[in-house]
């Protein structure tokens, strides 16, 4: 698997079937993700790694993974990636969640991942390594060194912080073998748009999955009127929650409603899997007065029917009718 680089000032870390990709203020994890990546670690391992430390000070990330058929790829803040199969072309931006977007895709033939404004040089062409970039490609064209589709440009492009100068050329950290190579081609013109987190199915909501029905327990929910639940399955809160059978074994918090603002079953909070394994996920089931996240050091966020929102220790979940649930460590 061989990368086409063009310089910029995040840091990426390339390894045989993957790349993350990090801010210039993320110096200090490199080394540690590199380490990883080298070793060959796979797609759950790194992403651990990446959030080890929670994310309210990593202001952006992208983490992409080949394996076989199935490519999967998480991005945060200010970055974006193309995937080009044998049917369409998919954009993914990392601006459209608060906590991370994620994808996953079979048969890719063709891969970018923009993360900076580019700047006019030529390509370096790296198996492994870690240099610092603006753009890098993977795919057939860049495989056989020639012209690669462009990337579609962010809304607000991403200037280099003072403090870590765009370098004239990309700046080699690890000596993989390297060959120049020629300048960028038209775009292809077929990127399309849209919310990424709505394609990938949503356990505990009628015709997905079930969430796996006992595991560990991954956080502990206090509720205003009193209780204290532990998440070690599925969760459904509401009025009088009944369990579908998408959920499989679930537990039922029936609460309070004075005004009748809660639905009968709100909501769901459940084990998260994949890029959400270790943490707490929430999910709207359509209630009909909706529900406010509130994330330490994010802004408020009303959560939108059937999309899954990873939860961080602090979180507070208002349900309305003077109803919230704190979400702590178990």
């Amino acid at each position: 698997m061989t990368w086409s680089c063009r310089s910029g000032a995040w840091f990426a870390v390339l390894g045989e079937h993957s790349l993350v990709a990090l801010p210039p203020s993320e110096k200090a994890r490199v080394a540690a993700i590199w380490a990883l990546v080298d070793d060959g670690a796979g797609f759950d391992e790194t992403l651990d790694a990446l959030i080890s430390s929670g994310l309210r000070d990593l202001p952006g990330f992208v983490l992409v993974c080949r394996d076989g058929d199935e490519t999967r790829v998480v991005l945060r803040g200010e970055a974006h990636a193309h995937f080009t199969t044998a049917d369409e072309v998919v954009r993914v931006d990392g601006e459209a969640a608060t906590t991370w977007v994620e994808r996953t895709l079979h048969g890719v033939q063709h891969l970018q991942v923009q993360v900076a404004e580019e700047v006019e040089t030529e390509q370096l062409r790296v198996a492994a390594g870690l240099v610092r970039i603006a753009s890098a490609t993977w795919g057939e064209a860049a495989d056989r060194g020639g012209s690669a589709p462009e990337p579609v440009a962010p809304p607000e492009p991403v200037a280099p912080e003072p403090s870590a100068p765009v370098p004239a050329a990309p700046e080699l950290m690890e000596p993989p073998a390297t060959e120049a190579m020629a300048a960028p081609t038209d775009h292809d013109g077929l990127t399309r748009t849209g919310d990424p987190r709505l394609a990938d199915p949503v356990p505990g909501i009628p015709g997905q999955p079930p969430a796996p029905p006992v595991t560990r327990t991954v956080a502990r929910l206090l509720f205003s009127s009193g209780e204290a639940v532990d998440v070690d399955r599925v969760v459904l809160v509401g009025r009088a929650p009944e369990a579908r059978e998408a959920t499989g074994e679930a537990r039922l918090v029936r609460v309070p409603s004075p005004q009748q603002e809660i639905s009968s079953t709100h909501l769901e909070i459940r084990p998260g899997s994949g890029a959400d394994h270790g943490s707490a996920v929430v999910t709207d089931l359509g209630s009909t007065n909706g529900t406010l996240l509130l994330q330490p050091g994010l802004p408020p966020e009303d959560l939108r029917a059937g999309v899954a929102v990873a939860l961080l220790p602090g979180a507070v979940v208002d349900l309305g009718d003077g109803l919230t649930i704190e979400v702590v460590h178990p």
